[in-house]
């Protein structure tokens, strides 16, 4: 069974401020934190593998998968989902600017390809990419996503 992302999410903030993709992420790491997923420590971890690898993170257009290695950091699974009020530049001339920033903590491999494969969906999905970026509410993005799930 694939995984329900409308229940997966620990966290939801919608029209957030960010200045920078700093702060993207770090919004991104307190959601984590506060559902219970991730100690500061992961979101110092996601910020430092960008300033490392570059920003990989920006998956496809105006989407950041804000995530970095398993560690000791990550207490359990989680995903939190910040929509942006307006869109920050990561440095990916592809795909920014960045008004989705999703994170993710996972344990292990096969737990960030679950997640992989549940975001796939709902990426390929340009009716419910449409319904989720104008999504003001959690309740809106949660609607969202478990009819998603219901569907698949």
């Amino acid at each position: 069974m694939a995984l329900n992302l409308a229940e997966a999410l620990a966290s939801i903030e919608t029209q957030a401020e960010a200045a920078d993709w700093r702060t993207a992420i770090r919004l991104a790491g307190a959601g984590l934190v506060a559902g219970g997923a991730t100690t500061d420590a992961y979101t110092d971890e996601m910020i430092a593998a960008v300033e490392k690898h570059g920003p990989y993170m920006v998956i496809a257009p105006g989407i950041a998968l804000a995530h970095s290695r398993p560690s000791p950091a990550v207490l359990t699974g989680g995903l939190s989902w910040v929509s942006l009020a307006t869109p920050v530049e990561f440095g990916n001339a592809a795909n920014d600017p960045v008004t989705l920033v999703i994170g993710l903590a996972a344990k292990d491999h096969a737990a960030h390809l679950a997640v992989m494969q549940a975001l796939a969906g709902v990426l390929s999905n340009s009716v419910a990419m449409k319904r989720l970026a104008v999504a003001g509410t959690a309740d809106e993005v949660r609607a969202v996503l478990g009819e998603l799930a219901a569907a698949a």
